[in-house]
């Protein structure tokens, strides 16, 4: 029985010390926040901000004038979710920028939006995330749109 208890006590903490190695970069906090947002799974999206997450957009307005649009993370969720799925949409990100001061991080990557296969537009995301008790969170993304001027993705 001793043997049988020394054995689940191992075996615990060895579970545990895999678990505590496998927390995410803030890099792959994001893009596993792109891959759920390509297969609409919002509910693997929650688990990746912070619960007072801010989106903020940067784009000219029909004047040409720049605006700061702000959207709550559930209406977007509520965006993602009213594409058909047949529909195909895909974000693909550029090189990423990336730097972390102790439980801050900040990464910045071009990207180029398709929909419908078709292009959309271009822009940088720049994402802000903070450490928790359950590792990287993404407490904040900003980004520009525009639908010219815009290089390839590397």
């Amino acid at each position: 029985m001793r043997t049988l208890l020394l054995f689940i006590a191992l075996v615990s903490v060895s579970v545990l010390s895999a678990q505590a190695d496998q927390e995410l970069t803030p890099t792959e906090t994001i893009h596993k926040f792109f891959d759920a947002f390509h297969l609409q799974d919002t509910l693997t999206m929650k688990t990746l901000v912070y619960k007072q997450v801010k989106l903020q957009s940067i784009a000219a307005n029909k004047e040409g004038n720049r605006e700061l649009h702000t959207e709550t993370f559930s209406n977007f969720l509520k965006g993602i979710k009213s594409i058909p799925r047949d529909i195909p949409f895909e974000e693909r990100l550029g090189k990423f920028t990336v730097q972390i001061d102790g439980a801050l991080a900040n990464v910045w990557t071009p990207y180029q939006f398709f929909f419908k296969n078709e292009f959309s537009h271009c822009g940088v995301n720049n994402f802000q995330l903070m450490h928790t008790e359950e590792g990287w969170k993404i407490i904040s993304i900003v980004d520009t749109r525009r639908k010219e001027d815009c290089n390839p993705i590397n």
